[in-house]
């Protein structure tokens, strides 16, 4: 049976993701200047006081919707399958798998978009995605039990995580679903792209 922290933690989380979602549609239907905190609010329905207890300003809440996560406990279950001898890298591959399914690669792409418009949400961008590599890294750490010294499990979530931003900023022809391959020929799905960067990373290029 899940304790009162349990429930309280599950019930915070799904507080500041329904806060962080309102952000990011009101930040897609009137752009970064089209609302305020008090809009975020009323959409979500909680108070101003429930939002400063989760983010700073909105600029944080429209990008923490891009790593948010309605799964987590589905891809805990997961984690715990792997085998503890599974190399790292291995482990980060299944792990890109859980975390940049395409709603997500959408969402990342539209708050590279929005951080181009308005440089504001920039660094809430940066520690957004920086916060998804930083939790690859516990995981990896985790299952790995220190079998490999925590430098090379660091250098190698950079690498891994370094590859995709070529796709958030759109300099890979990516298609996502509902895009038609006769649209763009040379566009590549991201299940295609993960398995070639993968490829070369467990060739060492």
């Amino acid at each position: 049976m899940m304790n009162k922290n349990g429930l309280r933690e599950i019930k915070r989380e799904a507080t500041a993701i329904a806060l962080a979602d309102a952000a990011y549609e009101l930040a897609q239907e009137r752009g970064l200047d089209g609302f305020i905190v008090d809009d975020v609010v009323q959409k979500a329905g909680y108070s101003r006081r429930t939002f400063a207890n989760h983010f700073s300003c909105k600029e944080e809440a429209v990008a923490a919707a891009a790593i948010s996560f309605k799964n987590v406990s589905e891809a805990e279950a997961l984690m715990r399958e792997i085998p503890a001898e599974t190399t790292p890298l291995e482990i980060f591959y299944r792990l890109m798998k859980m975390q940049l399914v395409e709603a997500h690669i959408w969402k990342l792409r539209e708050l590279v978009s929005l951080s181009k418009r308005f440089p504001t949400v920039e660094p809430y961008m940066l520690s957004a995605f920086h916060r998804l590599q930083l939790s690859a890294e516990e995981a990896v750490s985790t299952v790995s039990q220190g079998r490999y010294p925590s430098m090379y499990t660091h250098m190698l979530a950079g690498a891994v995580y370094g590859a995709v931003l070529p796709i958030l900023e759109g300099n890979v022809k990516l298609r996502l679903p509902g895009e038609l391959a006769a649209d763009d020929p040379e566009a590549v799905t991201f299940e295609q792209y993960l398995e070639t960067m993968f490829g070369y990373l467990r060739g060492g290029f």
